[in-house]
């Protein structure tokens, strides 16, 4: 599909910036076009092949289902910012499990097979990518119970004893903390979630932008959430100055590294965030619905008050006890019974990282999007689209997202191309680059089948 099943509004604020080989990192502007590619031809296709021999992760290719970089009648898939490829070694592995582990070994594979500890195995190794020693992540549930998990813990974390917080006028009669910021283009299910969490936790909701959270935190706010990467622009946000803030006046940071994690280095443990939650069936590459990620950093863990208490994260598990209490440690961020298939899926998609660092993956995402905006710039007709995606290396992330007027028709005009992108209504192209598997030919090549689609428009 064209659009992904989730579906967004436009985002409040949003500015559009110049594109191209020479902009300015700074300028917010209309994308100058130097000429139409009908009149230059494909002039950056030299350049593509030549960065493609060159480049150091280009092996890494072969490790996913994807068509040949040179295969002038394959498929350019550049929507890796919303599903993943598939990792080769995935099939076999998921064999295996469903033939032997659950086919054969049945029940035994719970402990036989180490089912029982993939949650927190298999977040030792999301955590290793996003720059959290291990301990302090665990795998399971979806990105919006996580959401919940951590936006409930953390206000309960701000407000000092363990559980706590008190109704929202009481606590605001006491001057207590009462308040929960979330970046006003966040993705709409963090704000949903928030909103309610806000409600259990009897705190007021304000919405602000995301570059505004360090400005506009007080001593009343208990937690912002904030999205590392704007899903919709691309943009990336200050991680690490905002959480300083936010610890400044005594506030928890919520990061949901979604649009992140496997795409640049995160460093979470580094610059001290208190709580973080993830999808994996992004750039991590997971597959379809795979299971979400939190974090929560070992400061805290003692602390950490779940709203969602299961058999999972009690210290004793099987013991049945009519009284919760909680397990130590990352276990603690569990609830029921780990999703198995989805989760060993995951764990044989990590493979793919095998001797790849983050910081290498950062780079050449960087040059990958330099070079296609610098191809759009070429091939597309003046005029014709807006990036707003910041040109800053350091205000990006690993999508380009480009303003085009009929943007859903464009998608699917480019599809007939071969060439797979999403769109977000009304008017939003993106353009998602993996560097473990997109190549400098691919890019080029979508940009040069952009220009064909909006020259002939």
């Amino acid at each position: 599909m064209s659009e992904h099943p989730r579906t967004e509004p436009a985002t409040p604020g949003a500015t559009p910036a110049t594109a191209g080989a020479a902009a300015p990192a700074t300028a917010t502007a209309t994308v100058t076009a130097t000429a139409t590619a009908t009149a230059t031809g494909r002039a950056h296709a030299a350049e593509a092949a030549r960065r493609d021999r060159e480049d150091p992760l280009a092996g890494t290719r072969e490790r996913f289902v994807v068509d040949a970089v040179d295969d002038p009648n394959g498929t350019v898939y550049l929507d890796g910012n919303s599903l993943g490829a598939l990792p080769r070694g995935v099939p076999a592995r998921m064999a295996d499990v469903i033939e032997r582990e659950w086919g054969r070994d049945r029940i035994n594979s719970w402990s036989d097979n180490h089912w029982w500890t993939a949650p927190e195995r298999i977040g030792d190794r999301v955590g290793a990518l996003v720059g959290a020693a291990p301990g302090q992540v665990v795998v399971g549930d979806s990105t919006s119970v996580n959401v919940l998990k951590a936006v409930v813990a953390g206000v309960r974390l701000a407000r000092g004893a363990e559980g706590a917080e008190q109704a929202g006028a009481d606590a605001a009669q006491a001057g207590g903390r009462d308040e929960i910021l979330v970046d006003v283009s966040t993705f709409p299910t963090d704000g949903y979630i928030a909103e309610s969490a806000a409600r259990l936790t009897g705190c007021a909701l304000r919405a602000v932008p995301a570059e505004a959270v360090a400005t506009e935190a007080t001593p009343r706010t208990a937690l912002a959430l904030v999205n590392h990467v704007d899903y919709r622009t691309g943009r990336l946000h200050d991680l690490p100055g905002t959480t300083a803030a936010l610890h400044a006046v005594g506030a928890v940071a919520v990061w949901d590294l979604c649009h992140s994690a496997g795409a640049l280095p995160v460093d979470l443990d580094a610059h001290g965030v208190d709580l973080a939650v993830g999808c994996t069936y992004k750039y991590l590459n997971g597959g379809p619905g795979a299971p979400a990620y939190l974090y929560v950093a070992a400061r805290h863990q003692p602390r950490f008050d779940s709203p969602l208490p299961g058999w999972n994260s009690h210290a004793d598990p099987f013991a049945m006890a009519g009284a919760y209490a909680p397990a130590d440690g990352a276990v603690r961020g569990r609830v029921g019974t780990p999703d198995i298939l989805s989760m060993l899926a995951l764990e044989s998609a990590l493979d793919a990282w095998q001797g790849v660092s983050v910081e290498s993956v950062r780079a050449k995402s960087l040059d990958l999007a330099d070079f296609f905006l610098a191809c759009v710039a070429s091939y597309v007709p003046a005029g014709a689209v807006e990036t707003l995606t910041p040109v800053a290396h350091a205000e990006r992330g690993s999508q380009v997202a480009l303003r085009c007027a009929d943007a859903g028709e464009v998608t699917e005009r480019l599809l007939a191309c071969g060439v797979v992108i999403d769109y977000r209504r009304p008017d939003v192209l993106r353009f998602g680059f993996t560097p473990l598997y997109t190549g400098y030919a691919d890019v080029e090549r979508a940009a040069w089948a952009l220009g064909e689609v909006l020259s002939a428009a």
